[in-house]
């Protein structure tokens, strides 16, 4: 299996050298590519100093667009699948081959690492209840259980990377996964840790919090009905 890790990069300067050296040190035979997506910091001049290839964006876009950009790098240079690999360092490279594998073995479409399949305690607060509501959602309305919808650390097969090149409205996010699950059945979990972001700054403060995870839970009822 050809495997691509796209690392979207907004303004992270200070974590990307370090983030993709770990990850091609673990994992020599996956290639990368930084999308820095329009970044106002040094993230550019970083990029070109790591052992990857990159996509430099002109103006901030989100992280929809900056994995499109990898989805359509990956499409058209033949690749079977796509691990989404935060620039930030919370994700660890050591589970892309078990990604990999639960994608062959399960027959998957989407392969997401897991903070909670092991039954561990979500963290309290907006996002832990956040968290819980989308797994209910998703249980409800396809009858999966996904115990990380919110993990950003996933692997795309073949299908998924065509439908993100191709399509308008994919997104890699849980109403995207919750679609996928209702449609196909086809997306498993592994179990695995993260760390804590290893420096800059999170966009994921309170009232994004609530506006994000609002926003999803509304998506994911509408393609119920809607899709």
């Amino acid at each position: 299996m050809r495997v691509l890790a796209v690392v979207p990069a907004f303004n992270e300067e200070q974590c990307l050298f370090a983030t993709v050296d770990m990850l091609v040190q673990a994992c020599p035979d996956v290639d990368c590519l930084i999308v820095n997506d329009g970044s106002r910091d040094r993230t550019a001049q970083v990029a070109r100093r790591c052992a990857a290839r990159v996509a430099n964006l002109p103006v901030n876009t989100g992280l929809t667009s900056a994995l499109k950009t990898g989805m359509k790098y990956a499409q058209r240079h033949g690749y079977d699948a796509v691990v989404q690999f935060d620039a930030d360092g919370q994700h660890l490279p050591r589970y892309i081959p078990q990604l990999a594998a639960a994608l062959e073995e399960g027959g998957a479409h989407v392969a997401i690492a897991s903070r909670y399949l092991d039954g561990s305690v979500r963290p309290t607060g907006a996002r832990g209840a956040g968290s819980r509501l989308i797994t209910l959602l998703i249980r409800i309305t396809t009858g999966a259980v996904i115990t990380d919808p919110t993990s950003g650390m996933r692997m795309y097969d073949r299908q998924m990377i065509r439908l993100f090149a191709q399509g308008f409205d994919c997104a890699p996010e849980p109403d995207t996964i919750a679609l996928v699950a209702r449609e196909q059945g086809a997306v498993v979990e592994i179990q695995a840790s993260m760390r804590e972001r290893q420096g800059g700054e999170s966009y994921l403060k309170l009232g994004n919090v609530l506006k994000y995870m609002a926003r999803t839970c509304l998506s994911i009822i509408m393609l119920r009905f809607l899709r």
